[in-house]
Order: C-alpha cells, then sequence, then structure tokens
C-alpha cells in the first residue's frame, strides 16, 4: 500500500496517476483516506480518554467506598461510559475500515516510463530476439506429450479435475533441468536459493496482494485462516515481515522454487488441454529487497537475467513494457516477456518482472536503517518470473518439435537431461 505521509504529501501526484491508469473514479479516495486518517487517529484518542476516565472513576468509587462516603453519583457517572465507549468503538471500527479499504485499493504509483494504454493490446513492445518458428502441421504439445508417453492428461482428470496432469519419464528429467539451471544461473547472479512454505495466513498474505480482489484465484484452506500459494514472490516478500535490514545487507536477492496454485486459469487459444494455464504448476521465480535509490537500476538488470535465460533457451520471444491498464496496483513498472508459440502463431507471456517500489514493504512494515542518518526508510521490493515450468516447456515442445514428433532438447540443458532428443 501506499504510505499515508506520501498520499498526504502527493495528493496532486496520486490523482494524475490515477487518471492515467484509467482508475477516476478512485480520485475522490485521496482527499478522503486524508481526512478519514485525521478522523481516525481523533477517535483513538476519544477512546483512550474514556477508557482511562473508566479507570479513575473506577477507582475514585473503591476510594470512597473506603472513607464512607456518598458514590451515587460516580455509580451514575459510571453507568454512562459502556454506551459512550461502545458506541465509540462502533465508529472507530467504521472508520478503520474505510481507511484499510482505501490504502489497500489505491495503486502504486507508475513510473513515467510506463505506457498509457486500456488494456494488454495496448503493452509496448520494446524489442524482439530470434525468429519465429514456422513448423507445418505441427501438433498441440499436449496431444504430442501424451502419444510419447510423457504426460497423462486424462487420468490428472479423473482424479482431480481439469487443470491437473501427469508428467512422466523425460518430461519430469526436463522440469528438473530447467529447475537446475535455472538455480544453477541464478546463484552465479548472488541469487540465494529459497523454497518456502506453500500455504500462507491470511495477515501477511493481505501485506503482499489485495486479498479482496486477488482471493478469487487462490484457493483458502477450508476451516483455517490460510490459502495455497499463488507464486513463492508472496511468501518470500512477507518472510521478512516486520524486520528493519542493515542499509549494508542490501540488496538481498532470493530465488524461490515452489510448486503454485491457482483456481482461475482460463483457456490458452486453440489448445484447451495441456500445461499451460493450470491449477498447479512449479516456478523459479526471483525476488529482491532493495535500496529505493538503487530499485530502477536493478529492475533493469532483473529483466536482462529473465531474458538471458530465454535467450539461452534459443526461445523466440519479444519484451514488452506493460500498459497502464494491464500493470495492476501493485507494481509502478512491469516488463512481460513473451515468447514464440508457432502452433498459436502468437507471441504469449512467460515471464513478468516488476519492481514494486515501497508498495509491498510499507504493508509488511519492512525497513532498513541507513548509515549515515539516524533514521529508516521502507526498502524497495522487486520480481521476476525466472521459470514458469509449465510454459517453458510449452515453448520448448512448440520451438523444439521435430516431423517425427520427438522434441530438441535445448543444448544448455543437455548436459542435465544426458540427451539431445525427448519423445523418440
Amino acid at each position: 500500500m501506499l504510505d499515508i505521509k506520501f498520499i498526504k504529501e502527493n495528493a496532486a501526484l496520486i490523482k494524475k496517476d490515477l487518471a492515467k491508469r484509467g482508475d477516476k473514479e478512485k480520485v475522490d479516495w485521496v482527499d478522503e483516506v486524508s481526512k478519514k486518517y485525521g478522523e481516525l487517529w481523533k477517535l483513538k484518542e476519544t477512546n483512550d480518554k474514556l477508557r482511562h476516565k473508566r479507570n479513575v472513576i473506577t477507582r475514585e468509587i473503591n476510594e470512597l467506598q473506603k472513607q464512607g462516603k456518598d458514590i451515587k453519583s460516580k455509580i451514575k457517572e459510571a453507568k454512562e461510559l459502556p454506551g459512550k465507549i461502545a458506541d465509540s468503538d462502533k465508529k472507530l471500527a467504521e472508520v478503520e475500515e474505510r481507511v484499510d479499504y482505501i490504502l489497500q485499493n489505491l495503486p502504486n504509483v507508475l513510473h513515467s516510463s510506463v505506457p498509457v494504454g486500456k488494456d494488454d493490446t495496448e503493452n509496448k513492445e520494446i524489442k524482439k530476439w530470434g525468429k519465429p518458428t514456422k513448423l507445418i502441421d505441427l501438433h498441440s504439445h499436449g496431444r504430442i506429450l501424451e502419444d510419447k508417453g510423457l504426460a497423462d492428461f486424462k487420468r490428472a482428470t479423473k482424479i482431480s479435475g481439469a487443470g491437473f496432469y501427469f508428467l512422466k519419464g523425460d518430461l519430469v528429467k526436463l522440469e528438473l533441468a530447467l529447475i537446475n539451471f535455472a538455480v544453477s544461473e541464478l546463484e552465479k547472479k548472488g541469487f540465494t536459493p529459497i523454497e518456502p512454505p506453500l500455504m500462507m495466513l491470511r495477515k501477511p498474505y493481505e501485506g503482499v496482494v489485495a486479498l479482496k480482489d486477488f482471493g478469487d484465484v487462490m484457493y483458502k484452506i477450508e476451516g483455517e485462516d490460510s490459502y495455497l500459494i499463488a507464486t513463492s514472490e508472496h511468501p518470500i516478500a512477507a518472510m521478512h515481515m516486520s524486520e528493519t535490514f542493515e542499509e549494508k545487507e542490501l540488496p538481498i536477492k532470493y530465488c524461490g522454487i515452489s510448486s503454485c496454485f491457482r483456481k482461475e486459469i482460463g483457456s490458452h487459444g486453440v489448445d484447451t488441454r495441456g500445461l499451460f494455464r493450470v491449477h498447479q504448476f512449479n516456478k523459479v521465480e526471483m525476488f529482491i529487497f532493495s535500496k529505493p535509490k538503487d530499485s530502477w537500476k536493478i529492475h533493469e538488470e532483473l529483466i536482462s537475467i529473465a531474458e538471458g535465460l530465454v535467450k539461452k533457451l534459443k526461445i523466440p520471444h519479444r519484451v514488452v513494457n506493460v500498459c497502464s491498464g494491464d500493470i495492476g496496483i501493485i507494481a509502478a513498472k512491469k516488463y512481460d516477456i513473451d515468447a514464440w508459440f508457432p502452433r498459436q502463431n502468437k507471441y504469449g507471456e512467460i515471464i513478468s518482472c516488476s519492481n514494486c517500489t515501497s508498495y509491498q514493504a510499507v504493508s509488511l512494515n519492512i525497513k532498513y536503517q541507513k548509515e549515515k542518518k539516524d533514521e529508516k526508510e521502507y526498502v524497495h521490493t522487486l520480481n521476476s518470473t525466472a521459470f514458469a515450468i509449465g510454459r517453458i516447456m510449452v515453448a520448448i515442445v512448440e520451438n523444439y518439435q521435430n516431423k517425427d514428433g520427438s522434441i530438441g532438447v535445448p543444448a544448455v540443458l543437455q548436459k542435465y537431461m544426458g540427451k539431445k532428443v525427448i519423445g523418440k
């Protein structure tokens, strides 16, 4: 969320940014939250005074009783306080709920380089790499994987429902090869591998995403106030909740490896069965805590690292600057990398790379202690997909497919696989 102090000091900037995002209905929230926040503190002060008065009167009544003096007036006064406190509590809760709602739903302030646009059709292409593959009679990746005994979607659907899969044989080895390759490359860049919990409690999760909006795509654990994670970015972001780093510790770079779970999967163009949109998938994620002054430079480094991984697989792709109407509320700037999918005859997203500035850090209360000043400041958080394994495997199957339906193994993965072709 945005810091309330920042909102008060930058109201005009935030209103202008909301117009850029097309969120004009939220413009009035900027003044409202500043006003409500002032009311909140007055109500808290009133509430504290009423409770203090109740304690004082209780002591006074006890003292008067010891002295044998009349306590009727004090008793009358004491009886009036519970109602006043209840009214004050109700007003306080109402204002607090409204302030929290606005703060959780006001979006981050966009970087000046974010293009204005209504949706993903207006994202700005930055560059392309590689020549798009064109194959005749290209079979769907789902059909090929089943025909070659590398996956079983039918039996997975039978026991788990649509959107799940069994991976088998060399396809399991390909997944492990992709994970090992990514982790090895990222360790060279200073990332520490980390395997996070696959469930998170509501409170820390609310510090990472707006659960009221994002909760619809997440699996809630029945009978518990917790959720299966949608990406390792979420537990890693919350890992240092309510902590303060020393300035010299930053940046801190994590490489998350985890399964991810999502309810809503949609469809992937002409193919309804396969690995592209599923309820459960594995992913390697990059996450960085940085000083504010370094985050934009790190964001460019992060997208370069992510693209470097795709280049080493020799997958044709493009990099796009995500527009204001497609970016969501958390990121201040986001790049997507879209791989070329020849069966679709179009590019499709495989990587998202975001600078969330202090937005998550404010919600999670993550700061750093400045070395030369006796003050603390919120860190910036950045994240990027390294490999969403299912999607990158689809890209490999489609771009490395041979006429006989076998699949070439990218050169950088062959040492992990021990072979150059699978599905022969």
